[in-house]
């Protein structure tokens, strides 16, 4: 919306009328002044400037000097009393379509709340909520029958303030309180509650001078807590002393007889921002913090045409569940939204993640940068092949998880799991009998996990070391041919991405009796300097929930082990007189044995070459040092690809089994 300042003060120019006594001719006599001999006058002066023929001389006629005029006082429009408070307390309607998180949309819903006139020229204080996202808003002043419009100059969602221009100017206004506010100074609320055009006003006493004020749709750091009674309706209105000096704005109240109005000092430095056409502490919503049993945020009930959160693709409906990476709302305050706000200037960007209700997407973008657009999600993904769940007492759905987060013994990787997974491991990822980086697995059961398709759980591993040996579909072609044994469908292999890792998944359905879900992930940073593999195991639609929240979370955060760190465990090398005598190479070589445990034969192709290993046999082959790129097939898998290191004057071992293939690991060097 497009807000312009109209400022009403114009200069009133006065002139005074110079009244010309003319004295008659005859007897000496002072003529009346009238506008015919003013005007005279006028002319003769114009006609005397101008050319002409001379003409005689007439004597001058003397004039009397104007007696001066006293200038009148300029009279306060302040408000004094109670019995004039009325007419500087207006009632607002705003106009507009707004969603509810319980009732959902409204149309062309008209709420009311209350304000109040703080100058002549119609400036006036109300509530963010109260008119923010609203296409039209009506102002009512002084029990008047027939309302004025208003427009919004600045908004603050964190504050809960707001100020409007009421059309026209001259108006009665409010002051502010100048003492001391304390326990027990008498207060009155003025407004119109509950929609009622009738105007009210209640009595009670201050009780506390500063109460916390954090609450579902404002974060402020103190308010004041009084008794005198406010209800819907009268959000936005004056709470005043019994001169009617404003003590505060009333904006929230409770059902145990407390209620809550902002303070000056809290007030103040806010409006005179907003009076300059700003808005503060806000991106251009009407929000309330909003937590269900599996999330919470920022409920977006309307939008502000034009602003920051409308360019950004924000929608009334919209939950706001995290900015800038944080999580918003776990306690059901503004509080967490609102920190992110005033620590940072309002051009800034700032990351958004957006979960929409109604189009079940979550989109993640930016304030002030890349508008939002739906992420990845596997719950949308995989929903209609999951079964629902029906873990709960007599059959009824199991409640959603709550979660936790893990981090691993080399405090590298971090992942939020479910608090019933509570077999959790976060040692060493062992891969080939080596240790090639960090883990952390979680289950309400790992050995079923890992050996039935009944019991959910993950396995999250990252590796600097295997990115030597691996690319993202080379690793996963390694899992996916461990999985060929699997009780499942194989519905194929699709791309991942999110906001810090790009890769590849593998999707199996169906899984034994009861139908679940296994996914593979792969994937790597952009520097592709580690990878990363996540085991999934999905049995029901709640763990559909999990899934997204484990992929939402999985990262590293710290140092990995690599092949040259303190917690890598090599392959353990070989005496020299255990190692057969055929396997040595020639000096300035390399020789790699190839080692078929499987019961199928295979085919390896490496330094342009394709050797045949017999199933339960093995081959020597002799290599110059070097990196070899190489192939490995067996009849029952897709083919594997991956790399051979090898130095000079060394021996090598790789193998391949029914359930896995190996890798080209270092036995015996000259060297060492």
């Amino acid at each position: 919306m497009l807000r312009m300042m109209v400022s009403r003060r114009m200069k009133v120019l006065t002139g005074l009328a110079l009244l010309l006594a003319l004295l008659a001719g005859c007897g000496g006599q002072q003529a009346t002044p009238d506008v015919d001999a003013t005007v005279a006058a006028a002319v003769a002066q114009t006609a005397a400037a101008q050319p002409a023929a001379a003409q005689p001389t007439n004597t001058p006629v003397p004039t009397d000097t104007p007696a001066p005029t006293a200038t009148p006082e300029p009279v306060s429009m302040a408000i004094t009393s109670l019995d004039d408070l009325e007419k500087a307390v207006v009632q607002i309607e705003a106009q507009g379509t707004f969603i509810d998180p319980e009732e959902g949309i409204q149309y062309d819903s008209a709420g009311r709340g209350t304000g109040f006139i703080i100058d002549e020229e119609g400036h006036a204080v109300t509530n963010n909520h109260v008119v923010t996202g609203a296409a039209l808003l009506k102002v009512w002043v002084g029990g008047e029958s027939k309302p004025r419009n208003a427009k919004i100059l600045g908004v603050s969602e964190c504050s809960d303030m707001a100020v409007i221009d009421i059309e026209g100017t001259g108006y009665p206004y409010l002051e502010w309180f100048g003492g001391a506010v304390r326990p027990g100074l008498d207060v009155y609320a003025a407004g119109y509650p509950l929609g009622d055009p009738e105007f009210t006003l209640t009595r009670g006493i201050v009780s506390k001078a500063r109460a916390d004020g954090e609450t579902d749709w404002a974060s402020i750091d103190s308010v004041i807590e009084h008794d005198a009674t406010i209800n819907p309706g009268n959000s936005g209105g004056p709470l005043v002393t019994a001169d009617g000096k404003v003590v505060g704005i009333n904006y929230a109240g409770s059902d145990s007889n407390q209620y809550f109005a902002i303070a000056r000092a809290e007030a103040l430095p806010v409006i005179a921002r907003l009076l300059q056409d700003q808005d503060v502490d806000s991106i251009g919503i009407n929000g309330t913090a909003l937590v269900t049993n599996d999330s919470s945020g920022i409920w977006v009930s309307s939008v502000q045409s034009g602003s920051p959160a409308d360019k950004a693709g924000l929608k009334a409906g919209d939950l706001i569940v995290a900015m800038e990476g944080l999580t918003l709302a776990t306690d059901g305050t503004m509080a967490d939204y609102c920190d992110v706000l005033r620590t940072h200037s309002p051009g800034d960007t700032l990351s958004l993640e957006v979960v929409r209700a109604s189009t079940e997407e979550y989109l993640e973008g930016q304030v002030n940068g890349r508008p939002l657009e739906p992420s990845f999600s596997f719950a949308q993904t995989l929903g209609g092949d999951v079964a629902p769940s029906t873990s709960g007492a007599g059959g009824t759905a199991a409640p959603a998880y709550e979660y936790t987060t893990l981090t691993d013994v080399e405090n590298a990787i971090q992942l939020e799991v479910p608090t019933t997974w509570d077999d959790t491991d976060g040692s060493t990822w062992v891969f080939d009998d080596e240790v090639v980086g960090s883990a952390l697995s979680a289950s309400p059961n790992y050995d079923d996990f890992l050996n039935t398709y009944d019991t959910p759980g993950v396995f999250f591993g990252a590796s600097e070391v295997l990115t030597e040996r691996f690319t993202v579909d080379s690793l996963l072609d390694r899992f996916k041919g461990n999985n060929d044994g699997l009780d499942c469908t194989y519905e194929g292999r699709d791309s991942y991405e999110d906001a810090l890792y790009t890769g590849q998944y593998d999707y199996y359905s169906d899984c034994g009796d009861i139908g679940s879900t296994i996914i593979d992930l792969v994937a790597e940073p952009e520097d592709q300097s580690f990878l990363m593999w996540l085991n999934i195991q999905i049995v029901d639609d709640n763990d559909l929930d999990a899934l997204d929240h484990l992929l939402n979370s999985f990262e590293v955060i710290g140092d990995l082990p690599s092949a040259n760190g303190s917690t890598a465990v090599p392959t353990p090398a070989v005496a020299e007189e255990d190692i057969d005598p055929s396997w040595f190479p020639p000096t300035g070589q390399a020789s790699v044995v190839l080692i078929n445990d499987a019961t199928e034969d295979i085919t390896v192709a490496i330094a342009d070459q394709e050797y045949a290993i017999a199933s339960l046999d093995q081959l020597v082959i002799t290599l110059d040092p070097g990196t070899y790129d190489y192939t490995a097939t067996d009849p029952r898998f897709d083919p594997y690809d991956s790399t051979c290191e090898v130095e000079a004057d060394a021996i090598y071992r790789w193998y391949s089994d029914d359930s896995d293939w190996g890798s080209c690991d270092l036995i015996w060097s000259a060297n060492q």
